[in-house]
């Protein structure tokens, strides 16, 4: 082995780190692997930010646990220099572009603060245990640094969360913890310095049954300091200026923090009410609508039983207004996801374009109906078909209690009055009266919204017209001879305009050759008269009217012709 490749495996960090580098590929910063990551994180730093502290006040917790206090300090500096890997192999964003060029990764990443913060809070500050010996946990305080990758972490764990208000309140539960443990922890260490049952205010004598052990002396400061930092209780009056000083500072401490987590609070639950305001409608308006203008009490009752089963079921009805702020193709992707496999069981959307049911599940809207409701009434104009997403609707006689059939979740109806089918008897008028036997989630569909959408897709269109003939034939609702003389009557509508069309393009034609020759007659003239005036001054003509007189002179007897004809004859195309 050469004297190179001996110094090489001596370097064992740059070995490690080279190696691990060409391994692992590069993390996208916003995909799943590198949220992985972050949540792990979340561990050692945490370790760090609690542990190393408790350690270093409470000198019994050191000295009883020094092998396994051990095991996790260096299994945190693992993490933290795996994580130094994962920041080498972190993409970057440039003009939108995911940038996985290891070597600008690199580059980027070095000329970075969080670069310097990360190599100092990995420098080897433990050698020091070798004078000051292995109970000196405060050595390893520049562990803390990393705490940005902590702040990192629950900012994607709140974008990412399904309850993102519960988890603002448990972060800002862990942050309050955290700030009484530290506090704690120097109350003890200030109650050392000063000599423990010196005064009240002090941690009590250790000699004193029961407050030697060490669960009872971390419990009592930590209900100390939050005593102190709740304002809630009496607490003993200081006696030394070091204890007014730690008080005065617990005290703007307390203040502070009441005002964070009144702030924090007062954001979460405006963020609750907005949310509840943006999904489900804001029912006090109507009632006090309905309460100045004395609606009788029985359909005021109704109203808000329905506005009821939409907070309680979670209903909604604004799904447009909810997702409007999404591009376009993503909100097409969310409302697919939801209501495609509801669409998709209709009879006449059936082998439809996949691009086709996409545009018209951006078409459906949401609407609940609540018992002994009529979703439409025989003889209605039918403006919109109805898709069952659930509940069950009766097809009902006229006097509203007979039942002829019922409907269920997947079954659809009114279809057959938004698809202008030729020879269609029953018109667009309703042909039957449905209700709401329950409380009923329907889409509707209108039908401007659905000739909208066909009038791009019109093989689409042709498919649906069959579907809905065909439906027609069924019912015996479809009137053949009609059909056929309306399409004959189409037909002949559509030569009569064709017709119309090349007579147009005709005239056309001829009105740009008459104004052709109108702008040449009157350029002519043009030419005639300034040489006339150039004639009566007696000066000498310039050359360019003379050649250009000289070119019309030949054509100015077949100009008048022409002239002359052209009004004798009249202009072609208008006698």
């Amino acid at each position: 082995m050469s004297q190179d490749s001996k110094v090489k495996t001596t370097e064992s960090s740059p070995s490690v780190l080279t190696k691990a580098r060409k391994s692992l590929p590069v993390l996208d910063p916003s995909g799943d692997y590198y949220y992985w990551w972050l949540n792990t994180m979340v561990f050692p730093v945490m370790y760090n930010l609690i542990i190393v502290v408790c350690r270093a006040c409470f000198p019994d917790l050191q000295h009883g646990y020094l092998v396994a206090w051990l095991v996790l300090d260096y299994t945190s500096d693992l993490f933290y220099l795996l994580d130094i890997v994962v920041r080498f192999h972190t993409g970057f964003l440039e003009q939108g572009i995911l940038v996985v060029d290891k070597g600008r990764i690199s580059s980027r990443y070095v000329r970075t603060w969080s670069f310097f913060l990360d190599l100092v809070s990995l420098l080897p500050t433990d050698v020091a245990y070798v004078s000051l010996g292995p109970h000196t946990p405060t050595l390893r305080l520049n562990r803390f640094l990393r705490v940005p990758r902590l702040f990192e972490a629950f900012d994607r764990m709140e974008t990412r969360t399904a309850y993102p208000n519960a988890f603002r309140i448990a972060k800002l539960m862990l942050y309050i913890f955290v700030v009484i443990h530290w506090n704690s922890c120097l109350y003890f260490a200030l109650s050392r310095y000063l000599g423990f049952g010196r005064d009240v205010w002090v941690y009590p004598d250790p000699a004193q049954p029961g407050f030697e052990r060490l669960r009872r002396q971390y419990l009592y400061s930590f209900y100390f300091s939050t005593l102190i930092l709740t304002t809630v209780g009496d607490t003993p009056l200081p006696a030394q200026e070091e204890e007014y000083l730690f008080m005065v500072g617990d005290f703007l401490l307390a203040v502070m923090g009441f005002a964070t987590i009144m702030g924090s609070m007062s954001s979460v639950i405006y963020n609750m009410n907005t949310a509840d305001a943006a999904f489900y409608p804001d029912h006090a308006l109507v009632k006090k609508y309905m309460k100045l203008h004395h609606v009788n009490h029985r359909l005021e009752r109704r109203v808000i039983d329905w506005y009821q089963h939409l907070q309680i079921n979670k209903k909604m009805t604004n799904e447009v207004a909810i997702l409007q702020h999404l591009p376009e193709r993503l909100r097409a992707e969310v409302a697919v996801s939801v209501h495609l496999p509801t669409l998709s069981r209709v009879q006449i959307f059936q082998n439809c374009e996949a691009s086709l049911l996409e545009e018209l599940v951006l078409k459906l809207q949401p609407q609940t109906y609540s018992p002994g409701e009529y979703v439409c009434r025989k003889g209605d104009i039918g403006r919109e078909m109805y898709i069952i997403r659930e509940g069950q609707l009766a097809v009902v006689a006229d006097d509203g209690v007979t039942q002829y059939a019922v409907l269920g979740a997947g079954l659809y109806f009114g279809e057959i009055s938004i698809i202008n089918i030729k020879g269609n008897m029953s018109g667009n008028r309703r042909t039957a009266n449905i209700k709401s036997l329950g409380y009923s989630d329907l889409f509707c569909l209108s039908k401007e919204d659905l000739r909208e959408v066909l009038s791009e897709y019109p093989q689409a269109q042709a498919v649906m017209e069959e579907k809905g003939r065909e439906i027609l034939l069924k019912m015996n609702k479809l009137d053949v001879n009609a059909e056929a003389a309306e399409i004959a009557l189409q037909e002949a509508t559509e030569a009569r305009l064709r017709g119309l069309d090349q007579q147009l393009d005709d005239l056309q034609t001829k009105f740009a050759r008459l104004l052709a020759e109108l702008e040449s007659g009157a350029l002519k003239i043009a030419y005639r008269i300034e040489r006339l005036e150039w004639q009566t001054r007696e000066w000498p003509m310039p050359e360019e009217l003379m050649e250009a007189d000289d070119e019309g002179e030949p054509g100015e007897g077949t100009s008048k012709d022409g002239e002359g004809r052209a009004g004798q004859e009249g202009p072609p195309g208008l006698e």
